[in-house]
């Protein structure tokens, strides 16, 4: 948690003047090349953002898959990825047969920085979506500090429709977490960070956590090196299926009702 207190400190709010503003994407022609990032409805009591990565894996951020108050995993039948959701309508209804986290993450009721860069979760649909409008994004290769990305994601202010923040930037990259001056809220954990420069859109991250700093806002996302090969091959050995509580941690307090305690000089919260 020191970490990122030292690294927040060092943050000049210069940074963020280059960023853009979130973008509504409320018409098709807005929303046509976004088509692949989706809202998922998770037990009928809350949501999060998703992204395909292929026509039948979802990316997301793994604490989206459990219930805050048991902490026990949600069952993955429970939860709906809507593709291109927008305005009531969304271009691909699916659900989901199986869910795998990282390995190594354990639900807490805060985030620190070991949940923050284990943060991450695929999801396998019950069918493929392939109806042509819908291109899955590919994986971009690495992010550095200093890096434009771009953020598309749902929130809960903006849940009718996906919201596109253009420019923000990579601040830190440490132990595999990124510090980014992105726009989100609650509802933006699992949303896709991207790249752009390569012709597709490239996911270089997904949101993790929310942290705020001198009244300065910043997101936290999960460095995907390797991740996804980690959990594509947890899927190929046959896990995902529905799995016992997590285990607890009895030390840590939860952050609720989207309010931050101080955390070693850094409030951190769960978009």
């Amino acid at each position: 948690m020191r970490l990122f207190y030292l690294i927040l400190l060092l943050l000049a709010p210069a940074v963020w003047a280059e960023d853009t503003a979130l973008e509504a994407l409320q018409t098709g022609d807005a929303a046509r090349d976004w088509q692949a990032v989706g809202r998922l409805d998770i037990a009928g009591t809350g949501f999060c953002t998703g992204a395909l990565i292929s026509e039948q894996l979802v990316l997301t951020a793994a604490h989206c898959l459990f219930n805050s108050r048991t902490r026990a995993q949600v069952n993955p039948d429970q939860i709906e990825f809507r593709a291109g959701w927008r305005n009531g309508r969304a271009e691909a209804y699916r659900d989901v047969r199986r869910a795998v986290v990282h390995p190594e993450y354990v639900f807490g009721k805060k985030a620190n920085a070991t949940e923050v860069r284990n943060d991450v979760a695929l999801l396998e649909l019950s069918h493929p979506i392939r109806n042509g409008r819908i291109t899955p994004f590919p994986i971009a290769p690495s992010t550095r500090k200093g890096d434009t990305v771009g953020v598309v994601s749902y929130a809960r202010d903006r849940s009718e429709a996906p919201s596109l923040q253009e420019t923000c930037r990579v601040m830190a990259r440490q132990m595999g977490v990124l510090v980014m001056s992105c726009d989100v809220n609650f509802g933006s954990s699992g949303a896709p960070v991207f790249q752009f420069g390569a012709g597709q859109p490239q996911i270089t991250s997904v949101v993790s956590a929310m942290a705020q700093m001198q009244g300065q806002p910043v997101a936290l996302g999960v460095s995907l090196k390797g991740q996804i090969e980690l959990l594509q091959s947890a899927l190929d050995a046959g896990k995902g299926v529905y799995q016992a509580p997590a285990p607890v941690r009895q030390s840590v307090r939860k952050l609720s009702g989207g309010t931050a305690r101080q955390a070693g000089g850094a409030k951190f919260v769960r978009p």
